[in-house]
């Protein structure tokens, strides 16, 4: 179970090791938490294609809100940026198989003819010539040479030329390419958890605003009663002006704050049309409600593995990266060494196409050759520099990934729990106001009680509801820094029993010390 006060520790020692490894030279990818590497066993390379870009945990339907939902489906299909991120994905594809196509023999089917004609007294006719063995030479033997000689020649054929990857050289170079694909899924990914993360909180942003709206309303018409009743009770004199004055004062800001909220209502649906992809699903901004999620203090799932971390997936990706820069290296270090390469042709020539499949006419040319780099000027150990470098960059940015996906986890568990107790004492509040408003209220029906005594409760009575919403606004936003702290849906909510509340996850997620090392 992961627990804020044990996730430092972990990744400490996991960083430290790493940096040994680093600053050793040895293998740094055994001492980091978290690691699958591509092919490590280097006896085949796995370039199957990913099975898709699609998350299996649909983490925003925890929150119970069938038009969020829809809002996100929405935003999913015509994002902008998530269609960026899948062609990157698609650029970084083709690039594997571009790499993983070197390590195979390139063949390729060749279909010719070739024609010669030429008079037979120039080149190898005229150095005849020059040594008495011209056209008349042959005269007393009973047959003389032609004034020009033609022929043509017709072939069909396979060429072949094949680089034997003795050191591993394109097998790694491979491997980084397969690496460095995974890495940019998992950058979709991470772009893929902003676009949904941003897309709830626009929404519940919108949500609020139109509940802080409503408050807003139901403020300026209790102050226009105040307004009224004090101005009445001036006129006859039992009033004092500083009391209207105030009043209206009063009164006129709550008034100028509607505005203020119609132009952020305004801003925040602009920014979701836009992630909706424009025009698209424009229409979906106007079924918005003043509904909050229904699940800011309902079933959320149990539990928080010590895995959580690796689901993360900027953490993902700054792996993959990490692998890439090894298999890079290694690549590099391999071009310092002799490569040996083949290549030959086979197939049939004649000069008569109808010969053409006859057996007796067969050809073939093979070569080998074996080069070895004696001196380019340092530019190969020029890459490996480069390559080390490279390595100890991505294990630099993989320890901060793991580093930085800690710091969150923490803050996100903490401002969950400050926001649920926070929201406890607002609806207390609340409950308490509303209370004492309908109290208020009978007592002035019945004639009790007096005007004035009823409308302040009913002005206590919305603004502890109207801080109670931005109370639940703000522990939805605390829940969904929870889920992009840990990369989304930390756990399935298993069935059976009715999950926890969010102060039960809480709770669950700090376990005493005792308990935490016991298990």
């Amino acid at each position: 179970m992961l627990r804020p006060d044990h996730i430092g520790v972990v990744v400490s020692a996991a960083l430290a090791a790493g940096a040994i490894g680093v600053l050793s030279g040895c293998s740094v990818f055994s001492s980091l938490p978290f690691i699958e590497w591509p092919g490590e066993d280097r006896d085949d390379l796995d370039v199957r294609e990913a099975a898709g870009l699609e998350d299996p945990l649909p983490w925003w339907e925890s929150f119970d809100d069938p038009v969020l939902n829809r809002v996100v489906e929405a935003v999913l299909e015509s994002n902008y940026d998530l269609a960026t991120a899948v062609a990157r994905v698609e650029q970084a594809r083709a690039k594997a198989r571009i790499a993983t196509a070197a390590r195979m023999p390139r063949i390729q089917a060749s279909l010719g003819a070739v024609g010669f004609d030429a008079p037979t007294n120039v080149g190898l006719g005229a150095q005849l010539e020059e040594l008495g063995l011209g056209a008349d030479a042959f005269t007393a033997f009973g047959f003389s040479l032609p004034d020009r000689l033609d022929q043509t020649t017709y072939s069909a054929g396979a060429d072949v030329a094949y680089e034997v990857d003795f050191w591993g050289r394109d097998r790694n170079a491979a491997l980084s390419a397969v690496a460095q694909r995974e890495a940019y899924h998992a950058d979709y990914r991470a772009a893929r958890m902003g676009v949904v993360v941003q897309t709830v909180a626009t929404y519940v942003e919108i949500v609020d605003l139109y509940r802080q709206r409503g408050f807003a309303g139901e403020t300026v018409e209790i102050l226009h009663d105040w307004v009224t009743l004090a101005e009445d009770r001036y006129d006859r004199g039992v009033g004092d002006v500083r009391d209207v004055y105030a009043l209206r004062r009063n009164l006129a800001d709550a008034q100028a704050s509607l505005p203020g909220l119609d132009e952020r209502l305004a801003d925040a649906e602009g920014r979701l049309r836009v992630l909706l992809g424009g025009h698209q699903h424009a229409g979906l901004v106007g079924t918005l409600t003043d509904s909050m999620p229904a699940s800011t203090m309902a079933p959320a799932p149990m539990g928080v593995p010590a895995e959580a971390l690796a689901q993360r997936p900027d953490v993902a990706a700054a792996r993959q990266r990490l692998a890439a820069a090894r298999f890079g290296l290694d690549a590099r270090r391999a071009a310092l060494l002799p490569s040996l390469s083949l290549s030959g042709s086979i197939g049939l020539q004649s000069p008569d196409t109808g010969a053409w499949f006859d057996p007796d006419q067969w050809f073939r040319n093979l070569s080998s050759n074996l080069l070895a780099p004696v001196f380019q000027g340092g530019r190969l150990r020029g890459n490996v520099a480069l390559a080390e470098a490279e390595l100890a960059e991505a294990a630099a940015m993989y320890g901060h990934a793991v580093a930085k996906a800690t710091a969150e986890v923490q803050a996100a568990l903490a401002a969950l729990e400050s926001n649920v107790d926070r929201l406890a004492l607002l609806n207390s509040f609340a409950e308490e106001a509303g209370a004492e408003a309908m109290l208020q209220e009978e007592r002035y029906a019945s004639g009790v009680g007096d005007y004035r005594t009823f409308l302040a409760a009913s002005q206590m009575s919305v603004g502890a509801k109207a801080a109670r919403a931005a109370g639940e606004r703000d522990l939805t936003y605390a829940r969904l820094g929870l889920h992009r702290a840990l990369g989304g849906a930390w756990s399935s909510v298993a069935a059976g029993p009715t999950p926890p509340s969010t102060a039960m996850l809480v709770r669950q997620l700090k376990l005493p010390r005792e308990r935490a090392e016991g298990e």
